[in-house]
């Protein structure tokens, strides 16, 4: 399965994960080379995709979700997965801390290879946002974050799908707006399912950009610059 490496299962129903295989899952399955996901990183944490990705694998796939994402996991943090109200599916450490939540309902479908297709799609979807749509977005607002500590945090995301039978799942963006409050920007990311090209649904992820600054072009494109050249060193170490 997907997952299988990306994640390590504990005992009495709990998991967590390393710096090394958040990494991998960021840079390998969602080609996102978000450098909080750096295997030595001072400030890491697991990334948001992964969560997403290891509790769809574990409860399935519903026509309509809602994802608040609560905390930032670090490495080796034991977790499991607890039913709330509403039957909420719940991603939490041993003092009940929350980090993801998922609000359901609608029809199921709990197919592993279908799943794992979806997951695929999403995170190659979401892996994609920097720098081809972000950058554009924060130039058209005249604003940047800090590129001496880039901070991007994934906030929520929600789908709505006409049904839960799929084939061959694809995403395509669909629209992207970001609103700036002063230092802070929340960008939403708009995206639609399709299913051997039709479209079958659609949904938003929403984050949020933290410490920014008016925009520079140079400053930009040479942390562009910087972004690209990390992921051809990877790819071709």
């Amino acid at each position: 399965m997907l997952l299988n490496q990306y994640c390590t299962e504990l005992e009495d129903n709990l998991f967590s994960f390393t710096r090394e295989q958040s990494s991998a899952f960021a840079k390998d399955v969602a080609n996102d080379f978000n450098p909080l996901h750096d295997v030595d990183t001072k400030k890491f944490c697991v990334p948001g995709d992964l969560l997403f990705a290891r509790i769809l694998m574990s409860e399935g796939l519903y026509s309509d979700m809602r994802v608040n994402f609560s905390g930032m996991v670090s490495e080796g943090v034991g977790l499991h997965i607890v039913t709330g109200d509403n039957d909420d599916k719940i991603i939490c450490d041993a003092k009940e801390k929350e980090y993801l939540r998922i609000e359901h309902s609608g029809d199921k479908n709990h197919d592993g290879q279908l799943i794992e297709q979806l997951i695929k799609a999403y995170v190659a979807f979401s892996g994609e946002n920097f720098p081809h749509v972000l950058v554009p977005l924060m130039k058209e607002k005249n604003v940047m974050i800090n590129v001496a500590r880039p901070l991007v945090i994934y906030e929520s995301m929600s789908v709505h799908l006409n049904s839960v039978d799929l084939k061959k799942p694809e995403i395509e963006a669909s629209h992207a707006y970001l609103d700036v409050n002063g230092k802070r920007g929340n960008v939403t990311l708009g995206f639609v399912f399709k299913d051997n090209g039709v479209v079958v649904g659609e949904g938003k992820k929403t984050m949020i950009l933290a410490n920014l600054r008016e925009f520079d072009q140079e400053v930009m494109d040479d942390l562009v610059a910087q972004y690209i050249e990390r992921k051809a060193q990877y790819h071709n170490r």
